[in-house]
């Protein structure tokens, strides 16, 4: 079978090659999957790309944690799926439900080990999610990583309710779910991106108020104003550089959910709006639970919610893929098609 290997981190991507292997026979509790779908997130490039460096990773390893596709095949100790089921991939496959533990965290998909950049990828049974009846298989590959995040950071760990108030940071996979998911339990958005074009597109999809940081570098003092007093959940992909901003967007008693470092390492941030503000500062690590994602996906079949792709690739152009969300031009989620 065909599939694909990071051999060695590189800045050009060069080390992410093609490779032949054996197609794989699911053990007595797995599933075997055939792989029609995946899409990348930030951590992909960090696994292949020796200037971004991500922690944990184990090379050489297949990579991509966001994948659907079609149960093949099933062990004989296993009751809950069969053949034929349209599934989604998850990120960590050890972590089927309650707190999410070290050791429920301790393997994730397309870091140490392998992904679904493949024809056939097998998994635990437990940990694979059925896809609603309206998503494709490309819709379906979005959801394992950026949209399980942000789920759970505003549904799960926040507790989002109608009327609350959103600040989604940029345009990215996991802000665009951020910014559907809140519309979808009639929260108010605000979207920010560096792009008219982007925040427009954020508009269409339900953001009540867009800044464009650029222009407006204090914009967590303008979403301040513009809100009438901050925002109740800040879904923080920046890291350090955005991190003080989005402390000052924050009201008091209000949740910043710490996702990412797209901004980068640098910058410092004085813990007194924490303070001054009672805020809840969480991060969300290891994505969520087979649990979450039923939960998440049964939200989006009742509202036939769809995800928000930019763009596909063949998986033959996968390098040119990584460059692509490297350059930050999507809007939403870039997809690789195995078919």
């Amino acid at each position: 079978m065909d599939a694909y290997e990071v051999q060695a981190a590189t800045s050009d991507y060069a080390g992410i090659v093609e490779t032949e292997r054996d197609r794989p026979e699911p053990d007595a509790d797995e599933a075997l999957v055939r792989i029609h779908a995946a899409s990348l997130n930030y951590r992909d490039l960090a696994i292949a790309n020796d200037e971004l460096a991500y922690p944990g990773a184990e090379l050489p390893v297949v990579p991509l944690s966001d994948g659907a596709g079609e149960v093949v095949a099933v062990g004989d100790q296993v009751d809950r799926l069969s053949d034929g089921q349209r599934v989604a991939t998850p990120f960590a496959p050890d972590w089927i439900d309650g707190p999410g533990t070290r050791e429920k965290i301790a393997r994730t998909t397309g870091g140490n080990v392998d992904g679904v950049l493949a024809e056939y990828v097998t998994f635990p049974a437990a940990s694979l999610t059925t896809l609603p009846d309206h998503l494709s298989y490309e819709q379906g590959a979005t959801l394992s990583c950026a949209g399980l995040t942000a789920w759970r950071a505003l549904v799960e760990d926040g507790g989002l309710g109608a009327g609350e108030r959103v600040l989604a940071l940029g345009t990215g996979g996991v802000s665009t779910f951020a910014l559907q998911f809140a519309a979808l339990h009639g929260a108010d958005v605000f979207a920010t991106s560096s792009s008219d074009d982007k925040l427009e597109r954020a508009r269409d999809l339900g953001a009540t108020w867009t800044c464009n940081y650029e222009e407006t570098p204090d914009w967590g003092e303008l979403v301040r104003e513009r809100t009438g007093g901050g925002v109740d959940h800040v879904v923080e992909v920046g890291g350090p550089g955005t991190l003080e901003q989005s402390l000052a967007a924050a009201a008091p008693g209000g949740h910043v959910h710490l996702i990412g470092v797209l901004a980068g390492q640098e910058g410092q941030v004085h813990p007194g709006p924490i303070l001054h503000k009672a805020l809840t500062v969480e991060g969300v690590m290891g994505v969520g639970s087979r649990a979450m994602f039923d939960r998440m996906t049964q939200a989006m079949a009742a509202s036939e919610m769809e995800p928000v792709i930019d763009r596909t690739f063949d998986a033959a152009d996968v390098r040119e893929a990584y460059r692509y969300v490297e350059s930050g031009e999507h809007r939403g989620k870039v997809v690789i098609s195995l078919e």
